[in-house]
């Protein structure tokens, strides 16, 4: 319809003939009059309605899907009546057969208004849809990719008009969609082109970028295209295999960072790049090989051809995002911590060695890290939970390795990052593994007889039930995971086997057979059989000096901005499984209402599934980054001073009086200073200095 047709206000479409009908889209609410034979998809299109479209109004997609709602609508002036819309047409009745449609719906591209007409705009159906989260307190959503799929018909070659066949589907993807400005295409969309034009007899596909770049070229009508939310973190990796005009999570996996064997924390993997020339392409080679691996993984399990992968989002912290670039981590070993850079990245998926895991033409967007040991993952879990956007004082911890926080509000944010080291995780830890079928996630101590009972994953029965035995019969009880070794921390302390200064009480040994000598400190056995399950006087060290470095961290922020947390966000691996109210008592984070306190998931691969799919929101989190306050715990005074006294349990000066309204804290017990002397060694006697 010529411009001259239709002039557009406030959402409505006015300039009406008496020919014309009037068409209402809902929920919108826009509205506008159009001449007898106009699609509804045109008419949406005029008024800017929200409705999708792929192929360009053939009837092949089905995204234009829209329901006529019949009968007497007094508030918008009109009837709409069945009668009003064209006849279910061939086309329909062919999309029906082949791909299945509910039978209220019609495909806007092929009904025609005949008459007044309300339609309604399904949520599926619409270009920015949302994604709903099951969080009501996180925002949902909104789909709006960096890549398109645009199907065309070009014109063929004539001898008379010679032109390329590239610049013949840029004049096609011009005139059918609107698009204009598109750069140059890379040589791989070159490669390919004259095939796929022959192949789909001049009907193609074209996969487009939001900055004009196509990239690249199907035969024939493709409705398929994925991106990939990758959380590179430096003791697990995973990948999001994600629809980008659904967003759904179409496959997950994951795998342990295999550079652990070069060096369990971050500083030891800088140690040994400085150590070992070339270890930093060592590093690197390792780390692209296992995400290859697992977007392999990923498209197996989905089902799905890697050329269908266009995009991939990666977060993770500074020394992970520069190993990953192929960028020297060594200046990010000592002060003053210098980035390379702390802007976005953005590179060819192949830049990656991701050749053959990806479509040729995909692009890899690296979220911007914050300071030198606030990472890029930190900047997702900022996106995914929006402290910026809160009145309330809200702490976010991505607890891992090394442990992320940001603290604030939407007038202040500070953020600051904490060497927890993976005891959190599991490691470091006599019988910790990765959460895994077989590990205990939950325990439960009784305060009289000591005795434990506990659940694994994988099972949902207690191991005190008869049913327990058959539960785990395959998985067996293999070990203890990050959010076990937390709970029967607590649990200990509670029942009074743990002092308040983290020594297992010998003492204790003639009420229960479960305390046991080893070595010159003592273990309790959580359970018995092969393998023998203890946490041992090393395993409770190991704790509280990652919850101490944990806890410091955050203090230190609130100290910053003298005001103390509303809400308590934990987030990564680690914290999706933790129960709140032990990491409250064991004093991993400050005290906050319990009620207050949530554990997230992986926060940091759902801001990367949120770059993924709205374009919009890389700017977003650039922009916020820049405003965030970054504190360096190395130079902070405070900070040491909070971590000696975090390394009590729950904390040696901080009262917790929100704790203390939800939980029977025992009194405080302290041990003899020989034993806690013996426990600080790790069972090993102080040499005396000559």
């Amino acid at each position: 319809m010529p411009d001259s047709d239709v002039a557009a206000l406030d959402g409505e479409v006015s300039g009406a003939t008496v020919d014309d009908v009037r068409i209402v889209f809902t929920p919108s609410g826009k509205r506008g009059d159009f001449p007898e034979g106009t699609t509804v998809l045109e008419a949406a299109r005029a008024l800017g309605v929200d409705l999708d479209s792929v192929c360009g109004g053939r009837g092949i997609c089905g995204r234009c899907q829209c329901v006529q709602s019949v009968g007497e609508f007094p508030k918008f002036g009109l009837k709409s009546r069945q009668e009003n819309l064209t006849e279910f047409n061939d086309v329909e009745t062919r999309y029906k057969t082949k791909r299945g449609m509910k039978d209220d719906r019609r495909l806007g591209c092929q009904s025609r208004l005949k008459g007044d007409a309300v339609i309604d705009i399904p949520a599926e159906s619409q270009v920015h849809k949302q994604v709903v989260r099951k969080r009501a307190e996180v925002r949902d959503i909104e789909i709006d990719p960096a890549v398109r799929l645009f199907y065309i018909e070009v014109a063929e070659p004539d001898m008379h008009h010679p032109s390329g066949d590239l610049e013949r589907v840029v004049s096609a993807l011009g005139d059918q969609w609107g698009i204009t400005g598109l750069e140059r295409a890379d040589l791989p969309v070159l490669q390919g082109l004259q095939k796929a034009l022959r192949d789909g007899e001049w009907k193609v596909t074209v996969a487009v970028r939001w900055d004009n770049k196509i990239v690249h070229i199907w035969p024939g009508f493709h409705d398929r295209s994925f991106g990939a939310a990758v959380d590179i973190g430096s003791t697990t990796m995973s990948v999001h295999l994600t629809n980008l005009q659904t967003g759904e999570v179409v496959s997950s996996v994951g795998a342990m960072n295999p550079q652990i064997r070069f060096g369990e924390d971050l500083m030891s993997r800088v140690s040994y790049v400085m150590m070992n020339p070339g270890g930093d392409a060592e590093l690197t080679t390792t780390v692209r090989e296992t995400l290859g691996y697992l977007l392999t993984q990923a498209s197996l399990e989905a089902e799905i051809d890697v050329n269908d992968i266009l995009e991939l989002v990666l977060v993770g912290n500074p020394i992970m995002h520069h190993l990953m670039l192929g960028v020297d981590p060594t200046e990010l070993g000592w002060a003053p911590f210098a980035l390379t850079t702390n802007q976005p990245v953005r590179v060819r998926a192949r830049e990656l060695g991701l050749e053959g895991k990806t479509n040729p033409g995909a692009r890899a967007y690296f979220l911007p890290c914050v300071a030198g040991h606030v990472g890029a993952d930190a900047a997702a879990v900022v996106l995914s939970e929006g402290p910026q956007y809160r009145d309330e004082m809200t702490l976010v911890v991505d607890v891992g390795t090394n442990a992320e926080i940001v603290y604030g509000n939407k007038e202040r944010l500070l953020a600051c990052s904490s060497p927890t080291g993976p005891a959190l995780e599991g490691a470091q830890i006599s019988s910790g593994q990765r959460a895994a079928p077989g590990a205990i996630e939950r325990v439960r101590i009784d305060r009289e007889t000591l005795e434990p009972r506990f659940r694994v994953i994988g099972s949902d029965v207690w191991s005190d039930d008869e049913a327990f035995a058959e539960s785990v019969r395959k998985s067996g009880v293999s070990g203890i995971c990050g959010s076990g070794i937390i709970e029967v921390m607590a649990e200990l302390f509670l029942a009074g086997v743990i002092t308040a200064d983290g020594i297992i009480d010998g003492g204790l040994a003639a009420r229960s057979d479960r305390i046991v000598a080893d070595g010159r400190t003592f273990a309790y056995i959580l359970h018995r059989g092969e393998p023998e399950i203890r946490v041992t006087q090393a395993d409770v060290r190991a704790i509280q000096l990652a919850k101490a470095a944990l806890y410091a961290g955050a203090q230190l922020l609130v100290d910053k901005i003298g005001k103390a947390p509303e809400r308590v966000v934990l987030a990564g691996a680690f914290g999706s499984h933790i129960d709140t109210k032990y990491a409250m008592v064991l004093g991993l984070i400050p005290d906050c209402p319990l009620d207050k306190v949530a554990s997230v998931g992986n926060a940091a691969g759902t801001g990367a599934r949120i770059a993924l799919l709205n374009v919009k929101a890389r700017d977003e989190v650039r922009e916020t980054i820049a405003r965030i306050e970054k504190i360096e715990t190395a130079v902070e005074p405070r900070f040491q001073e909070h971590f000696v006294d975090a390394m009590a349990i729950p904390n040696k000066t901080a009262p917790f009086p929100n704790l203390q309204k939800e939980v029977a804290l025992p009194e405080p017990k302290f041990a003899e200073a020989a034993a806690s002397q013996s426990g600080a060694e790790g069972g090993r006697r102080r040499r005396r200095r000559r």
